[in-house]
């Protein structure tokens, strides 16, 4: 329930909604609007191209070297995202923080990221989609990419003073995802409000379930 609500105070209760789909609560790091559906990857580690493997102390010499090191990194995160607009990705869903040039190089590939997902938002998504995190295999920033999810749409949303994301996913269960958007003078009434709405939203499962027996 936690995932498929948002509080927001300073509004009137008449204007609490329900919206298809889920909200973010992240505003994008790059957005590049798009019509229609649109593949997404989700990726729970940042994607910069590392120039050793863990625990691998790598040693520079010179500023030469660094400034090679450098160059190298920028052509790998370069190749890599040119190869998700190559598999049709434009939608970036990170749990994690991505550095400035990926979100650079997401900016000139037309991609939109949000990223520092909630660990509970990642899971989310992937139970609606049927889809796992991207994960990058070394060296090979070619290879296909065959699990992306479908957005249905994706688009910024404004609730109250706070931006988020709008997404609606093609969804592989009986599960089609909705939010309510709960609006309330202050955060405390708000807050009652939902702990209401999830006892009731409970008990309704509880007899159904019972029902189902």
């Amino acid at each position: 329930f936690a995932e498929l609500h948002a509080a927001v105070p300073g509004l009137p209760l008449a204007s609490s909604r329900v919206l298809p789909g889920i909200i973010l609560r992240r505003d994008f790091a790059a957005y590049c609007p798009v019509q229609g559906e649109l593949r997404a990857l989700l990726v729970t580690e940042p994607l910069r191209p590392a120039l050793t493997a863990p625990d691998v102390e790598f040693v520079v010499d010179s500023e030469g070297q660094y400034q090679a090191s450098l160059r190298w990194i920028t052509r790998r995160t370069e190749a890599l995202v040119k190869q998700w607009q190559s598999n049709n990705v434009k939608l970036l869903l990170s749990s994690a923080k991505q550095e400035e040039i990926v979100i650079y190089y997401a900016k000139l590939y037309g991609i939109s990221v949000v990223e520092c997902l909630l660990s509970e938002e990642m899971a989310l998504i992937s139970e609606i989609t049927g889809v796992s995190p991207y994960t990058s295999f070394g060296d090979n920033v070619y290879r296909e990419i065959t699990e992306t999810a479908v957005a249905t749409f994706c688009q910024p949303l404004l609730l109250g003073s706070k931006r988020c994301v709008h997404i609606g996913f093609t969804s592989v269960c009986a599960f089609q995802p909705h939010c309510l958007i709960l609006c309330g003078p202050v955060d405390g009434i708000n807050e009652q409000h939902a702990a209401a709405l999830q006892e009731a939203f409970t008990m309704l499962q509880q007899v159904f379930k019972t029902v189902d027996q």
